[in-house]
């Protein structure tokens, strides 16, 4: 069995950026309660550098888990060996005026296209160069076809684009 959870690489999510109040609450304990849902164990994180750190900052949090560099993956685990992803990426950085990115009109139409693409794990069609001028970021999310099949159907936990980034928090078993 594959478990797969897709979180934002907010630079908010990591314990020295918060303040006394929680800007991304929401966002934060959906990322906590779905990384719990992974097998115990080692994770295998797929993530740019930065993601790489908030995905260390989550695990810890959670707790009992164990980051692995991505390495070389399988595309399917056999024997009934557990396997748990975290996959590190988030949509574009220009969905308002206030964005990092400021606006950009194609943001929108961008993020949908791909929101359609991880809802079931197909993201081979996604335009990287498109992408990565909006700002997203999607190093891992470009990985997911090395640890999904195509079609296997996310359960969308957290769709929501405060600060004008459009952020997931996703989960896949195959």
């Amino acid at each position: 069995m594959t478990r797969v959870v897709l979180v934002p690489g907010v630079l908010a999510l990591l314990p020295e950026y918060a303040g006394l109040e929680d800007p991304v609450a929401e966002l934060r304990a959906a990322c906590l309660g779905a990384i719990a849902w992974l097998e115990s164990g080692p994770v295998t994180v797929l993530a740019d550098p930065q993601g790489a750190r908030v995905a260390k900052a989550l695990l810890e949090a959670c707790g009992g888990f164990e980051a692995q560099a991505p390495g070389r993956l399988r595309t399917s685990t056999s024997g009934g060996t557990a396997a748990s992803y975290l996959v590190v990426g988030n949509g574009s950085a220009c969905r308002s005026e206030r964005a990092p990115g400021h606006l950009d009109e194609r943001a929108a139409a961008y993020d949908d296209a791909l929101r359609a693409g991880l809802a079931s794990s197909d993201v081979n069609g996604l335009d990287l160069d498109l992408g990565r001028s909006l700002l997203a970021s999607l190093d891992g999310i470009a990985r997911l076809p090395e640890v999904l099949p195509d079609g296997t159907p996310a359960q969308i936990d957290y769709d929501d684009d405060p600060f004008g980034v459009q952020y997931w928090v996703m989960r896949w078993q195959a």
